[in-house]
């Protein structure tokens, strides 16, 4: 599949803005990252957006750099001494050649450099209300298809049950 559209996420940044995630991650910090990563792959193919979610490891001793897909998402886990800031900023010129570039992020200082290179900044707040405005418009037209049918016997029935109406109608 061909992106235009590449949004960057701190994930760690995020994590720490979401109350619902904020929440789960003082009890379990690996069940916080799986969350925000399935928060996002439906908004991935639906915006057809390839998404990096960017996690600090700088601070482990020894740590490489880790890439890995889950899903329709990309999850980097930075290198020692690299923050996702450094990450984000070092990969978002090289991107913005392909296609428009977001970063979502609550740092402010990451948000202007993003902006003097071209990319566009999210708040994790706004990205928030556009996940559920997103779930809000599929559930609308997932439930339209169901409104604009109408439903019949022969729909809900199986097949001997309506065989038995259908001779029952006919003795009349």
């Amino acid at each position: 599949m061909e992106f235009t559209r590449y949004m960057f996420v701190d994930g760690y940044n995020v994590i720490n803005q979401w109350k619902v995630l904020k929440s789960i991650k003082d009890e379990n910090l690996d069940y916080a990252r799986d969350k925000l990563i399935d928060l996002l792959q439906e908004y991935s193919v639906v915006k057809n957006t390839h998404i990096i979610v960017v996690f600090d490891a700088h601070l482990k001793k020894g740590n490489i750099e880790s890439r890995q897909m889950v899903g329709s998402i990309e999850v980097v886990y930075t290198k020692e001494g690299e923050t996702a800031d450094c990450f984000i900023e070092r990969n978002v010129a090289k991107y913005s050649k392909k296609g428009q570039v977001y970063v979502v992020t609550s740092d402010y200082i990451e948000q202007r450099i993003v902006l003097q290179m071209g990319g566009v900044r999210i708040t994790p707040s706004e990205l928030w209300w556009e996940i559920e405005s997103l779930k809000k418009d599929v559930y609308k037209k997932s439930n339209v298809s169901y409104k604009d049918k109408t439903i019949t016997l022969a729909d809900v029935l199986d097949d001997e049950i309506l065989e038995k109406l259908e001779k029952m109608r006919r003795k009349r």
